[in-house]
C-alpha cells in the first residue's frame, strides 16, 4: 500500500540536522545543569535578536506566554480584552485565566481579526487588544496600533504560528507591548516538546516575568510575588538554538512549497489563502476553504493524503465558554470558515512528488 501523505511530519526537519540536534542533547546532558542555565540565557539573547526586541523571557509553552503576559499588564476581573473570533481556543484561555472577558471581533478575508470592525467594540472596560497572527501571517498592526494608541490601550501579540514573518518592515512580536510565542514542535521554531516565551522592549515587564516564571523570585527563596513555575527548560532550550541558526532557511523552503500550491492548485471549489500587501507568511498551516470540505476530507484520504480542521469549533460556541452566552449565528464569518476550512500537507522536508499527488487530487476533485 502506498505511505499516506501526513499532515505534518516532524521527522523530516529533524532528519535535516540530525546530528547537530543529538550532539547539543548530549551536550546539555553532560553539563549536568537542566533548569535556567547557559542555554536558556543564551537562547533568549538570541531569539530576541532575531525578533528584533531587548528581551526575551523562556516560558513552559505558549499559553503560559499568553496568560502571564496578561498578568504582568495587571488584566483581570471586570477588564475587557478584543480578540478575533476564529482564533484557537487557547488565545481566549490567556485572556479568561486572569477573569477577563473576551470580546470578540470577526475576522477578515485573511483570517485575521478585522481591523475596521475593532473600535466598535471598544468600552470604558477595554483595557487590550490581542493581536492573533493566525495561520503565519500578520495582522494589520499599523491600524492596531493606531487605534490602541488612541484609546490608551495595551497591545500583546500572539506569534505562535507566526515565527519570523513580518508587517512591513517589522518583525512580529516585536511591534506590540509584548509578543507571545509557542514552540509546540510542530511550530515554525518547534521545539522537541513543550515551551514558550514573551518577547518585550520594556525592561520593566521584563523583569517582572524572569521573577513571575519562577514562583515569583529574582533571588532563590525571597518571593516578591505569587508567581507561578513555568520555565524553558535546559535541553528544549538547547535544541531550540540549534533549528534557530536555520529558521529562514526553513521559512524560505515553507513559502516555496504554498508557492507551488498557489500556482498549481486549480479547481474552482476550492479558495486559496491570500497574503496581503503589507505582509508576508511564514505559512504554519496552508489553508483552503471548500463548501463542500467534509466530502474532501474523505477524498482526500481514500487517495492516502492527511489534512486537518484548523479550527472546527469556534471559541464563543465551546463548551468551555457556554458561560459567555452565545449562539449559532452571533459570529457568522468565524463560523463559516470553521465549517470550511482545510488544512493542507505542508512540511520541511516535503518532496516534490509528495506535493505534486496532493495538487493533483485536489483538482481532480468534484461534486
Amino acid at each position: 500500500m502506498e505511505e499516506k501523505i501526513m499532515l505534518n511530519n516532524l521527522y523530516r526537519q529533524f532528519s535535516l540536522h540530525k546530528e547537530e540536534y543529538e550532539k547539543k542533547v548530549i551536550e546539555v546532558l553532560n553539563s549536568g545543569w537542566y533548569i535556567l542555565g547557559k542555554e536558556v540565557k543564551s537562547f533568549e539573547k538570541e531569539w530576541a535578536n532575531y525578533i528584533g526586541t531587548k528581551y526575551c523571557v523562556g516560558l513552559a509553552s505558549g499559553l503560559d506566554a499568553l496568560w502571564i503576559a496578561f498578568r504582568l499588564l495587571n488584566i483581570k476581573e471586570n477588564d475587557e480584552v478584543i480578540v478575533c473570533s476564529n482564533d484557537y481556543i487557547a488565545c481566549v484561555m490567556g485572556i479568561t485565566i486572569n477573569g477577563a472577558t473576551p470580546v470578540f471581533v470577526e475576522p477578515d478575508e485573511y483570517y485575521n481579526i478585522d481591523v475596521d470592525k475593532i473600535e466598535e467594540k471598544i468600552t470604558d472596560k477595554t483595557k487590550a487588544i490581542l493581536a492573533v497572527h493566525l495561520y503565519g501571517q500578520s495582522c494589520n498592526m499599523t491600524k492596531i496600533m493606531e487605534i490602541a494608541k488612541k484609546y490608551n490601550l495595551y497591545v500583546v501579540e500572539d506569534c505562535a504560528q507566526s515565527h519570523g514573518n513580518h508587517w512591513k518592515s517589522e518583525v512580529v512580536g516585536s511591534i506590540g507591548d509584548i509578543g507571545c510565542f509557542s514552540f509546540y514542535p510542530s511550530k515554525g521554531c518547534g521545539a522537541f516538546g513543550d515551551g514558550g516565551c514573551i518577547t518585550t522592549n520594556n525592561p520593566e515587564i521584563a523583569r517582572k516575568a524572569y521573577t513571575f516564571r519562577n514562583y515569583g523570585s529574582e533571588k532563590r527563596y525571597h518571593n516578591e510575588v505569587v508567581g507561578t513555575n513555568s520555565r524553558l527548560d535546559e535541553l528544549q532550550a538547547g535544541l531550540l538554538r540549534v533549528k534557530l541558526k536555520y529558521m529562514d532557511e526553513l521559512n524560505e523552503e515553507r513559502v516555496y512549497l504554498a508557492n507551488k500550491y498557489n500556482n498549481e492548485i486549480n479547481n474552482d471549489l476550492i479558495i486559496k489563502p491570500k497574503v496581503q500587501k503589507e505582509a508576508d507568511s511564514t505559512w504554519h498551516q496552508y489553508v483552503i476553504r471548500c463548501k463542500y470540505r467534509d466530502k474532501l476530507i474523505d477524498y482526500l484520504e481514500e487517495n492516502n493524503i492527511g489534512t486537518l480542521i484548523h479550527y472546527p469549533i469556534p471559541p464563543h460556541l465551546s463548551k468551555a465558554y457556554e458561560y459567555l452566552g452565545f449562539k449559532v449565528g452571533d459570529f457568522p464569518i468565524a463560523e463559516k470558515y470553521a465549517n470550511e476550512v482545510l488544512s493542507l500537507p505542508m512540511y520541511n522536508g516535503m518532496t516534490i512528488n509528495e506535493q505534486n499527488k496532493v495538487i493533483e487530487a485536489i483538482n481532480r476533485f468534484k461534486i
